[in-house]
């Protein structure tokens, strides 16, 4: 029997919470079986970050993959995906703040300012928050017009925490650079949307410096 669309996204979600959510289920229990190796809470970290960085990447796929496998309910779990990159990208800061930080507050704000890596990394989880907020649909319908350039910040956060995650290694190279040659494919896909959007903002900016001048 054919599925109908509505049960074809039905199944496409579940498969994806499956996917998503099982891999975190099964680090945690690790965890308190003190089963995670010499030194379980950087493995914790160094899991939560790098699959909100590969959540990431999965939700630039979509867009391009959709109309090419011609299968229409791939664009409905793209707000699912960007959901889940969020929340490992929350679990990583939790985690980071919680075992190497102890709670403290006040060293997380100096942490945030002291250490680059750190700086970059806040920045994308603040923009995967935002997007994560605005999301639903009657949020996005609040925000109009703003909605969209709101959510194209995630062409530029992508890269950002490809940054972080090279910047918070004490050593080695090679898998950032393949996580940075795999998004800049991806970003690729995309090279005149991306373009138009710079061109957007370049024109904004110029703008604004132009009014500067005559004031």
């Amino acid at each position: 029997m054919k599925l109908k669309t509505k049960d074809k996204i039905i199944l496409l979600k579940t498969t994806l919470h499956c996917i998503l959510f099982m891999p975190v289920v099964f680090v945690f229990y690790l965890a308190i079986q003190d089963q995670l190796g010499a030194d379980p809470v950087q493995e914790l970290t160094h899991f939560t970050g790098l699959s909100a960085l590969k959540v990431l990447l999965l939700g630039l796929i979509i867009s391009p993959l959709a109309p090419k496998v011609k299968f229409i309910p791939l664009m409905q779990v793209r707000r699912l995906v960007g959901l889940y990159a969020f929340f490992y990208a929350s679990l990583h800061l939790l985690s980071f703040f919680i075992f190497d930080l102890q709670l403290d507050w006040p060293l997380l704000f100096s942490e945030i300012v002291k250490r680059p890596y750190i700086t970059v990394g806040m920045f994308a989880w603040l923009v995967l928050l935002l997007l994560s907020i605005s999301s639903p649909m009657f949020i996005r319908r609040k925000l109009g017009k703003r909605w969209q350039p709101l959510h194209n910040l995630i062409y530029i956060t992508v890269p950002i925490v490809v940054l972080h995650f090279y910047w918070s290694l004490k050593s080695g190279w090679i898998e950032p650079v393949i996580y940075l040659l795999i998004t800049l494919v991806l970003l690729s896909w995309r090279k005149q949307k991306i373009k138009r959007l710079l061109s957007k903002w370049r024109f904004k900016g110029q703008s604004k410096e132009h009014n500067i001048k005559q004031t």
